[in-house]
């Protein structure tokens, strides 16, 4: 199996940058894309960003598009969200996740989230 660690979330003002990041280990080689989801406080889990295993091809959801940038490390294991121009709106646990199959899902392993708060 895989595990996912999630870090680099806190509390920012609007208008700020946050970057988290995901470590992924186990049996990464069978990994093939990796994604970001996030849920907000009483709605639900969301798609914002996702990104090929091998850095090939990204995509963005049309609420974060041109603000954040997913990445990943050379290795492929770790993969990345640069978040910038925050908004009170973008307040939500994050959640990293992997797939062996096609990036558009399902996601097999997910982690334990990690909360970004945005202040007005």
């Amino acid at each position: 199996q895989v595990q996912l660690v999630e870090s680099g979330g806190g509390l920012v003002q609007a208008g700020g940058s946050l970057r988290l990041s995901c470590a992924a280990s186990g049996r990464t080689f069978s990994i093939n894309a990796m994604a970001w989801f996030r849920q907000p406080p009483g709605k639900e889990r969301e798609l914002v960003a996702r990104i090929m295993r091998s850095g090939s091809s990204t995509f963005y959801a049309d609420s974060v598009k041109g603000r954040f940038t997913i990445s990943r490390d050379s290795g492929r294991n770790t993969v990345y969200l640069q978040m910038n121009s925050l908004k009170p709106e973008d307040t939500a646990v994050y959640y990293c996740a992997v797939t062996g199959g096609s990036w558009t899902g399902p996601y097999d392993y997910w982690g334990q989230g990690t909360q970004v708060t945005v202040s007005s």
